[in-house]
This record gives structure tokens, C-alpha cells and sequence, in this order.
């Protein structure tokens, strides 16, 4: 009886990390699904959108997660206590405002229904495009709903343009919808990254190690063999094959070595390139104070990980 009770030790659950729909994240879910991370140890949840990312993570359902800068710089704002611990992806055309046939030119959306999901990316895409415009937002009218509603939303017209991102923007293009805007034009601005919540970081840092290694084994893979990856990931999408190897086109992933630059410094270098970031959430109302930087970025994870060669 006493060897079995030795034998019991608790088996920890796996690492839950969530993630809406968005190419920028799909190396976590190609790694699930080619048997690259280890199901006793991560758990990857798809989610239907940025929006219920945040609240499984505010609500504890999760211990990390991929999410655009800004929505963090907001969730750490709001109290939460997350810290980056990887560079995912830069947004170079991913990230776009739709518009109805209609509406020939940015100026045009003056007095225009837009439909932004109650994210921190939609209202900086969206102030962005305003500011570009020569509009303010009381110019428009901002219809708060979710980024899944947005097609349906035009089609029915009660908007007259959505701000959204691929493969959704994509879906939107095919149905006759026109871009206007996209983070191509705000460069460096729109970035990915992974957070793990405080807690998670400190009791379980294998576990965080090894939610690193299935994202540099499926980007690795990804990148090997992109063609590939495409025909299995555009299958959970409304794009092709060849339409999802476009997509892609508007990403730019990080390294390993560049995710360390990054997170590295004191403050770190992504502090610097989140300079206009932080000043535009500040200017429309969405961060109450700067980001503690310190508190906020732990590279600790990623130069271990860098030592380790888990992965090519």
C-alpha cells in the first residue's frame, strides 16, 4: 500500500491555450493536429473569436494564450496578470476595414454604420483608419459586434463597413466587399504574442516550455512545408488552398531569435516599437496608464528555451 501511495503522485492537467480563428496563430494548431505537442502536457482551444479569448482568460479558463499586443497592453490595464513570453507574428495586410461597393473613398464612410468587435485591435485598426480619413469617431457610427456577425451585417446592410482580419476579410472579398484600409499601412503596429498567466509562469514552467516547443515545432513545420499546411488549415476556413498561402502573404513571423531580441532590455525592444501602440490607446480612452514593461515582458522563458534545441 505504501509503494502504490508513492506511485500516486497527482498528475497535473494539461496547459490550456486559447486561440481564436486567425492564420497568425494556426502553427499551434497545426502542431495539435500532426501530433507535435504532447496532449498530456497542452491543450490547444479554439475559440470563435479575440473577444471570447479574453474572457475565458479573464475568467481563469485558461492559462495562456495568443492575442494581439494591444488586447494585452488592455488586459494587463484592466488588472489581470498575464506576461508575454513570445513574439508570434506581425500583421502586414491581415488586419482590414471592409467596405460596401458603394462606398467609393475613406471620406465617404462619413455618417456610415461600422462594425468593430469589442476589441482593443478593432479600435485601433478603426482609429487608425479615421485618423487617415480626416474623420473622428463621432463622425461614424460604431456598432459593437462580434467579428463572426460582420459578414451577415453587411449583407444585410446595416452596416455599411467592418473592421476584421483574415481568413475573414478574405470571405468578405469573395462575397463582393472592398478593403479600404489595412495594417500594411500601420506597420510594426499590429503584432501577436503569447501570454501565460503569472501564476502558470511560476508553478509551471515545464509546462510553458513546452507550449514553446510546439509552437516553433508547427511553425517549423508550417514553413517547411507551407503548400501543405494550407491544404489541412484552409479546410477549417472559408478559403482554398491557394487563397490561405495568399493570406499569409500579409504575416511576418518571428524566430526564435528575433521573439528573444524582442523581449530582451531593460526595457525590452518591444516596448520601443509599441511606443505608437500605447500612444494611440491611450489617446481614444482604452489605457488608463502606460504599460509596467517589467512586469509585463518575461524573457526568462524564451532564453531557456533558446539553450534547450527542442526543435530546428
Amino acid at each position: 500500500m505504501l509503494t502504490l501511495a508513492a506511485c500516486g503522485e497527482p498528475v497535473s492537467p494539461p496547459l490550456t491555450v486559447g486561440m481564436n480563428p486567425w492564420v497568425g496563430y494556426d502553427p499551434l494548431v497545426l502542431a495539435r493536429d500532426r501530433g507535435l505537442a504532447d496532449p498530456r502536457k497542452l491543450r490547444v482551444v479554439e475559440l470563435p473569436s479575440g473577444s471570447e479569448t479574453l474572457r475565458h482568460l479573464r475568467n481563469g479558463l485558461l492559462d495562456a494564450a495568443t492575442l494581439t499586443l494591444d488586447e494585452v497592453l488592455r488586459l494587463a490595464d484592466s488588472g489581470v496578470e498575464v506576461r508575454i513570453v513570445a513574439m508570434l507574428d506581425a500583421s502586414h495586410g491581415g488586419d482590414a476595414v471592409m467596405v460596401a461597393p458603394r462606398i467609393g473613398s475613406l471620406a465617404q464612410l462619413k455618417g456610415e454604420f461600422i462594425a468593430v468587435e469589442g476589441s482593443a485591435v478593432g479600435a485601433l485598426l478603426l482609429h487608425r483608419m479615421l485618423k487617415k480619413a480626416g474623420l473622428t469617431r463621432a463622425d461614424v457610427k460604431v456598432v459593437n459586434m462580434d467579428v463572426t456577425e460582420h459578414l451577415g451585417a453587411l449583407q444585410t446592410a446595416r452596416v455599411g463597413a467592418a473592421v476584421t482580419y483574415e481568413p475573414l476579410a478574405g470571405a468578405m472579398e469573395q462575397a463582393g466587399y472592398r478593403r479600404v484600409f489595412d495594417s500594411s499601412e500601420i506597420p510594426g503596429e499590429i503584432l501577436d504574442v503569447l501570454v501565460v498567466r503569472k501564476d502558470v509562469l511560476q508553478q509551471r514552467p515545464a509546462d510553458v516550455d513546452a507550449l514553446l516547443g510546439a509552437w516553433y515545432a508547427g511553425l517549423h513545420v508550417f514553413q517547411l512545408d507551407t503548400p501543405g499546411a494550407a491544404e489541412s488549415l484552409a479546410q477549417g476556413t472559408d478559403l482554398t488552398p491557394t487563397d490561405y498561402q495568399a493570406v499569409l502573404g500579409g504575416l511576418h513571423f518571428y524566430s526564435r531569435e528575433a521573439s528573444a531580441r524582442e523581449l530582451s532590455g531593460n526595457p525590452p525592444a518591444l516596448a520601443v516599437r509599441a511606443h505608437n501602440v500605447v500612444g494611440a490607446l491611450t489617446e481614444v480612452g482604452l489605457l488608463r496608464q502606460p504599460p509596467r514593461w517589467d512586469e509585463l515582458v518575461d524573457g526568462a522563458p524564451m532564453r531557456r528555451f533558446q539553450t534547450s534545441r527542442q526543435v530546428p
